[in-house]
């Protein structure tokens, strides 16, 4: 009898073990580690940049002059008349009927960089990647949305790296300019086909470099320097651009 209970009392005993390891007074399991602080971005930071471009060529090509400031200061060999080749130029023409036709600027460069409109972040970051791949690059051109100006700074230029932003030319006022009816569109659309695009006056384009406490810092073409905007104002002029930005990584 004694050789048939010895199993049952040595199971009995673990089972008390285990049940005694598992009990509220086990530190092991009571305590949890503490979560791990997120990371905060300094209260300053400006990372190191190549040469402002002033825009004197290309009057309407902001995102041109952007772009080639972006690259670089990533180290490519480029400027910005050789990237003006990787647009794609849709024009904004009248049609028979008087009404105004063209792109959606998510899609396609509206107009010439000499006399035209613009354009917008996903079609920007679509010229950039063919680009990229021709320098047979592996980085990747991303264009972005809804982040904060802090956000972008936080996650990019605390790590030197440059951010595309769209806002508007010595933080003026945007205000709603031309309008036309969409007729080209593509993957990258926001509109489709017979919608109204209207076009901003004052939309600009440029390079986040760094900020501090008062103001952010921009490679600004238009200005032919960088340029210091205070935080408010700043925010606001991206917001209304439809916080929109790009990224190479």
């Amino acid at each position: 009898m004694c050789v048939m209970l010895l199993p049952v009392l040595t199971l009995a005993l673990l089972v008390l073990l285990v049940a005694g390891a598992f009990g509220s007074g086990s530190p092991a399991f009571v305590k949890s580690a503490a979560p791990a602080q997120a990371p905060t971005a300094p209260p300053s930071y400006t990372m190191q940049h190549s040469e402002v471009i002033a825009q004197e060529e290309f009057k309407a090509g902001c995102e041109t002059y952007a772009c080639t400031m972006l690259l670089q200061t990533l180290g490519f060999d480029v400027d910005e008349r050789r990237f003006s080749d990787y647009l794609d130029v849709h024009w904004v023409i009248t049609g028979i009927d008087g009404q105004l036709y063209g792109p959606d600027m998510n899609s396609a460069q509206a107009g010439d960089i000499y006399t035209g409109w613009g354009v917008y972040a996903p079609a920007m970051a679509k010229y950039m990647n063919q680009y990229l791949k021709d320098a047979r690059s592996d980085k990747i051109a991303e264009a972005l949305e809804g982040l904060s100006l802090p956000e972008l700074c936080e996650r990019y230029v605390t790590k030197d790296i440059p951010v595309m932003v769209w806002a508007t030319t010595q933080m003026l006022e945007p205000y709603p300019k031309d309008s036309w009816i969409v007729n080209y569109v593509d993957e990258n659309a926001k509109y489709e086909i017979g919608d109204t695009f209207t076009w901003l006056q004052n939309e600009h384009c440029m390079v986040l470099v760094g900020y501090d406490e008062k103001n952010y810092y921009f490679m600004d073409s238009c200005a032919g320097k960088v340029s210091v905007y205070e935080r408010a104002v700043s925010e606001e002029r991206y917001a209304q651009l439809g916080s929109q930005a790009i990224v190479v990584k």
